[in-house]
């Protein structure tokens, strides 16, 4: 299995290591990561100024490529240009820090994830809430069976599957759970501050989530130490109300019927 593992933590992150360790011990691993700490950029991508790749060697004889770019950035330049076959599979983290609910939408992680998914490449995103560095290698032995799993049963294309682990020894997870996302939003908050010239500026910050939608997303199975396994789809459309926005019968012209 060829393998493309990317990150939005940047390409010498411990994460991102367990994942590589687990991996390449049965299969080609391809590593194309940002260059610095890329968390929280979402789904952007760069296109006012030039994307620069350099090969790195990591540790021994592990090498990979580092970029000044985003981690969807990453997935389209090893896609496109770098990697001679596409991946069977691309798998992005472990990212520390839980990706739970609507704040998938900011996450590079994920991000990277559902970009291979519109290439139609099965793709998995990993996170593990806390700092994820205690048990990132169990944690990356589990990622080893899902991703055995996707290649085995194809899941729908244009779907990628986010999945959050506790952050705890294999003995105190109580199991897997497949959820959907959590549809509460997390409390947030900004402080503000004055710099040593009297100017005002911003921390943006949130608090832990403890009040969740329902008991089936991803949210409250983690927060009872479950791993979440959510499928998450590339295509945004709301088909649900598409034949109703049809009957609207809208037509090309100003408000004063010209």
């Amino acid at each position: 299995m060829r393998i493309l593992l990317t990150n939005d933590d940047g390409i010498h992150a411990r994460g991102l290591f367990a994942l590589y360790r687990r991996f390449s011990m049965k299969h080609e691993v391809f590593i194309v990561a940002p260059d610095r700490q890329r968390s929280a950029v979402g789904h952007s991508i760069t296109l006012h100024k030039p994307i620069r790749c350099e090969r790195i060697q990591l540790e021994g004889n592990v090498f990979g490529y580092a970029l000044n770019g985003t981690p969807a950035d990453c997935i389209k330049l090893a896609i496109l240009e770098l990697m001679d076959i596409k991946p069977d599979l691309v798998l992005s983290g472990i990212n520390p820090g839980a990706n739970i609910g609507f704040n998938v939408n900011y996450s590079g992680t994920v991000c990277a994830a559902r970009e291979a998914g519109f290439y139609g490449i099965p793709a998995i995103a990993v996170s593990m809430p806390g700092d994820g560095t205690r048990y990132i290698d169990d944690a990356a032995a589990f990622v080893e069976q899902v991703a055995q799993r996707v290649l085995e049963h194809p899941i729908c294309q244009g779907t990628v599957l986010n999945i959050n682990i506790p952050d705890i020894p294999i003995d105190k997870i109580a199991g897997v759970r497949i959820t959907r996302l959590e549809t509460y939003p997390i409390e947030e908050h900004f402080e503000r501050r004055t710099d040593p010239r009297n100017r005002e500026y911003y921390w943006q910050g949130c608090e832990q989530q403890r009040a969740f939608s329902g008991p089936d997303t991803d949210g409250a199975a983690l927060s009872r130490n479950y791993i979440t396994l959510t499928p998450i789809r590339c295509d945004i459309t709301n088909y649900d109300i598409l034949e109703k926005l049809k009957g609207w019968q809208l037509e090309p012209r100003g408000f004063d019927g010209k």
